[in-house]
């Protein structure tokens, strides 16, 4: 298989890779096959070649907001490094591999607004715009135009012709992206962006530059980043009259009321889950929703952890709290 592989696809294809390397939560087992992809024609292919081959695969680029698992994933783990990027008057045009910090710095930089609220922020635009990203009151949807994808998954447009599956790469318009929270319709049906269109507006270079500082302040005082973790762990969770019931008897601080969010974080901590531990797994005594891997942590204890979580909340709130980093396995 390994040498067809590298046949049809690249030489550089590489045989049982560590997915611990390629994850900030430093967790999981190896690859059965893994290429690192650096063109959106490289990732095309790839997926044509995987499908031909009957060949499970999975499609990833900044790895941060992932949990792979310790049995590594049997099949072709494709790594999304294309990283060219392109400013045109307010809009930014960016491979799905380009990181979000350096399109945060490149706008800045062109006195740009509209992405303060990222800054410092892992991961890739693909990812990002994949899960709707955001922080601070903002979302990556916000400043999205269009989308380039790969449409994988409808059969209409997955043709076998002389046994080899031709995928069609679509322009999608942000309406179409159906951004809600930490959601998109690309998440659903795990089409696989390769270019983003973003649209910002002019603004003060300084301004700018000062309020990232003070993002960045924040977010290093409030968040635990001396270990390995996957950031947030759960989703906040909305606001509304059914959530208001369930929590009647709670005294609910109004600022989150009016931000229409409940952090999973205070959800947490009124369980006094803070420190909980599961092996090299631990709920993060700084900030509730992030657990960090303090030492060999495997995922089997993280997942553990999180089913432990979600079991507390729903005995005493009867709220159901979501996973915001993705599970992986095969």
């Amino acid at each position: 298989m390994i040498e067809i592989l590298k046949e049809k696809i690249s030489s550089d294809i590489l045989e049982n890779e560590p997915l611990a390397n390629h994850c900030t939560f430093r967790i999981g087992g190896s690859a059965k096959y893994f290429l690192v992809a650096k063109s959106g024609e490289e990732i095309k292919m790839a997926v044509e070649v995987a499908k031909e081959l009957d060949l499970p695969f999975f499609i990833f680029s900044g790895g941060s907001n992932i949990l792979f698992a310790d049995q590594g994933f049997d099949g072709l783990v494709i790594k999304i490094q294309n990283t060219k990027y392109e400013i045109q008057d307010t809009k930014i045009i960016a491979e799905a591999g380009a990181t979000l910090r350096k399109l945060v710095e490149v706008a800045a930089d062109r006195g740009l607004t509209g992405l303060e609220w990222a800054a410092g922020i892992p991961g890739t635009i693909g990812g990002a715009v994949r899960g709707n990203a955001g922080a601070y009151g903002h979302a990556i949807g916000e400043s999205v135009e269009s989308v380039d994808v790969l449409e994988i998954m409808n059969p209409a447009f997955a043709k076998l012709r002389r046994g080899k599956h031709e995928l069609r790469i679509m322009n999608i318009g942000k309406n179409e992206c159906r951004f809600r929270y930490r959601d998109s319709i690309f998440k659903q049906n795990k089409d696989i962006i390769l270019e983003v269109v973003l649209i910002l507006k002019e603004g003060d270079k300084e301004k700018i530059k000062d309020e990232m500082k003070k993002i960045l302040k924040a977010r290093n005082e409030k968040l635990p980043l001396d270990f390995p973790s996957a950031g947030s762990v759960f989703k906040n969770i909305e606001v509304n009259d059914e959530i208001l019931g369930k929590l009647k008897n709670y005294e609910i601080p109004p600022k989150f009321i009016e931000f229409g969010k409940i952090p999973a974080a205070w959800f947490i901590e009124q369980c006094n889950l803070k420190g909980r531990q599961i092996g090299g797994a631990k709920i993060s005594e700084k900030h509730a929703n992030f657990i960090v891997n303090i030492g060999k942590a495997t995922a089997k204890e993280v997942a553990e952890l999180i089913e432990l979580v979600k079991t507390e909340i729903s005995q005493k709130f009867g709220v159901r709290l979501e996973e915001e980093i993705e599970m992986v396995k095969i």
